[in-house]
């Protein structure tokens, strides 16, 4: 990481939002310093002051902060802090930025801007209010339900096209789970056209892909590069990583397998493995699908995803099984509407929560 850090260090200079200092930060309040003491604390970087609001999330490299900007109650942003200093993540956010189309852009979150010390570093994001997908999941949980068949057709698709437009220009997120996903709800009702074309209209996105610290560049790396190693998040390692084998795009299918499952069946994934007759082994989960279920849709979706080969860009088979569950969803209008009935419930219900 520290070689491609100095290899990138050159583009990071000349990218708008770059701010690096080679001294530690001399705030008034430390940033490494607990919640409870940052809370309602201001941060001043860049000549702009963050008012410490609350903490949506801490992962396991950086802590995240909701602050409001220059007193301004409804313009608020995430603040990502980290140490040791990271500036990564903002070379990643700027490379979707050059390299997804408009359309697509909005899910994969923005950042405005990083301050790099030489103690610690502060990445500045959008902030969305409603949560995270996993917090979806777990709310049906909490009331010993699983999530509508619907809903988890709805979701699956909005992974697909994420993974089909960035695995199309040669970018793995590398850390693919549901506490990853922003939850977004559109501005107006869903239709059966908004399946139906290929392309989406400005702001229709149910999911924003968020924390890009473990994105993979493939443009830095030799045509055909292979990777190995383990991502090291529990239940998210893919068959290959599992197998010290060599492994590309599925460390993200995997990834949206697994959410797929979690979706379902409420828990995460047990794979079995079978042998086929010319030596090699088909992988499948172990947990049977209900049978008021499509089926042969979702079996279509984890036998294609957790069989694949490394072999070359996958967004023509991502594709596809986005067209399946989309032609799906338009095969009947009640479908829809039954969409557009849960959404409302969910946001409702989050909202309150």
């Amino acid at each position: 990481m520290n070689n491609l850090l100095e290899n990138i260090n050159v583009d990071l200079k000349k990218f708008a939002g770059y701010h690096k200092s080679n001294k530690v930060y001399h705030g008034k309040v430390p940033l490494t310093s607990p919640q409870n003491v940052l809370r309602n604390k201001v941060i001043e970087l860049g000549g702009r002051k963050y008012q410490i609001k609350g903490s949506p999330g801490t992962g396991a490299f950086a802590k995240v902060y909701k602050a409001s900007v220059d007193g301004n109650t409804e313009d608020l942003v995430a603040l990502k802090i980290q140490k040791p200093p990271f500036p990564w993540e903002f070379y990643m956010y700027r490379q979707l930025d050059t390299r997804v189309s408009d359309i697509e852009r909005p899910s994969f979150g923005y950042t405005h801007e990083v301050h790099v010390y030489a103690d610690v570093s502060v990445l500045v994001c959008d902030y969305l209010p409603y949560g995270t997908l996993l917090d979806v999941i777990n709310s049906h949980l909490v009331l010993e339900r699983h999530m509508d068949e619907v809903l988890c057709i709805y979701y699956t698709i909005e992974m697909l096209r994420m993974l089909e437009t960035l695995h199309s220009v040669g970018i793995i997120h590398g850390d693919f789970k549901p506490d990853n996903m922003l939850v977004c709800y559109p501005s107006g009702e869903i239709t059966d056209e908004t399946f139906k074309g290929e392309t989406r209209s400005e702001r229709n996105q149910g999911l924003c892909l968020v924390d890009w610290g473990r994105g993979i560049d493939l443009n830095l790396f030799p045509s055909g590069a292979e990777f190995y190693g383990d991502c090291r998040t529990s239940g998210f390692s893919c068959v290959e990583m599992q197998e010290q084998r060599a492994w590309t795009f599925q460390a993200d299918t995997y990834g949206l397998c697994v959410i797929a499952h979690m979706m379902l069946h409420g828990t995460q994934m047990s794979i079995q493995k079978t042998p086929r007759p010319d030596g090699s082994y088909m992988y499948q989960p172990t947990s049977p699908f209900k049978r008021y279920w499509n089926v042969e849709l979702w079996k279509n979706l984890f036998s294609t995803l957790l069989n694949a080969t490394s072999n070359g860009s996958d967004a023509a088979v991502l594709r596809s099984l986005r067209m399946s569950f989309q032609e799906y969803l338009c095969s009947n209008r009640q479908l829809v509407g039954k969409l557009n009935q849960q959404l409302a419930k969910q946001k409702t219900s989050l909202c309150l929560s």
